[in-house]
């Protein structure tokens, strides 16, 4: 795998992160949006830009269902929806942007084709990312012809409350642009990890992905139902994953001999048939099962129910853990 960054180059950006005033957000679903809100909370002026013809009613909507759950964090001095402006082609939406956050759908020739649309349309040196959550940046930054500011900036949803954002540059990248990025987004309030080379799916999505095929094989063998593998995690592991981590909770489980004992005493175990890595096929039986599953376990709550009900989730667990962060700009 190569290293995902070039060798240590000049600064790239025309400003430094400390005084980026205007974001661009191109593309506005679910993560874009989310970015929108989480950025317009930060105090920044943000010009959003999607095709769709319903998109700014849609946007607005996302906004205003999130800054319920945005006043109990710690708000920027200035930070209102009332900042946010929505431009009619994506030139103008990135002609006076400071730094560009990309969220089109998961689609690598679309994704080739907009950074390559937004690296010449963008002033010189502004950093654009994108909200892949998949995609090397290698293989989308193929057809740019200023690729060197383009980086990874993978955000997990929703973007205004989870703080974590993976930053990861291609083979094109400028370092530069890498630390760039990773600065902005501390100073955004966002828990940031910078690293070292690329790697599909980055860090967190796979370890997701393999506690995911896992449970749709439970599913898909009558082993167990939708509702039953939620609460396996929202009521055990998920409890000490909120803030501790799998490797340092796994090294508690070897007592005071730490992770050696651990590995030493369970080790052996590691070979037991208790994970089944390879994906399932997904077939309509899988998905129908899944679907009715899911519908079960929202019990006739809404989109919008479990949404706000989930985002008073992260909120809480934010303030228990001390994590609500403080406005840094």
């Amino acid at each position: 795998m190569p290293e995902s960054t070039s060798a240590p180059s000049a600064p790239v950006a025309p400003c430094a992160p400390e005084d980026v005033r205007r974001i661009a957000c191109i593309g506005a679903g679910v993560i874009g949006g989310g970015w929108v809100a989480h950025f317009l909370a930060r105090g920044y002026d943000v010009t959003a830009w999607d095709p769709a013809d319903d998109a700014e009613e849609k946007l607005r909507r996302l906004v205003a269902a999130a800054w319920p759950a945005l006043e109990q964090t710690v708000l920027a001095d200035g930070a209102s929806p009332d900042r946010l402006t929505l431009a009619p082609t994506l030139a103008e939406a990135v002609a006076d942007a400071d730094f560009v956050q990309e969220s089109a759908p998961e689609n690598l020739e679309l994704k080739r084709s907009l950074l390559a649309e937004l690296a010449a349309a963008t002033r010189p040196g502004v950093v654009i990312a994108s909200s892949t959550s998949g995609y090397p940046m290698t293989d989308m930054q193929t057809a740019a012809g200023d690729a060197g500011r383009l980086v990874v900036g993978h955000p997990f949803n929703p973007p205004y409350l989870i703080p974590l954002v993976e930053v990861v540059g291609g083979e094109r990248t400028d370092r530069a642009a890498v630390e760039w990025a990773s600065r902005f987004y501390d100073l955004a309030g966002k828990s940031v990890i910078t690293m070292d080379r690329e790697l599909p799916g980055f860090i967190a999505n796979r370890l997701q992905e393999a506690l995911w095929r896992e449970a749709l094989h439970m599913v898909a063998n009558g082993e167990a139902s939708v509702e039953d593998i939620d609460a396996s995690i929202t009521e055990g592991p998920g409890l000490r994953w909120a803030f501790m981590g799998p490797c340092l909770t796994f090294a508690l489980a070897g007592g005071e001999g730490g992770m050696a004992h651990m590995l030493d005493h369970f080790g052996p175990s590691l070979k037991s048939p208790w994970t089944r890595l390879a994906a399932p096929e997904l077939d309509r039986e899988l998905r129908d099962a899944m679907v009715d599953g899911c519908a079960e376990a929202a019990g006739g709550r809404t989109y919008a129910d479990l949404v706000a009900e989930r985002d008073q989730g992260v909120i809480d667990v934010l303030r228990a853990t001390g994590r609500l962060g403080s406005t840094r700009r």
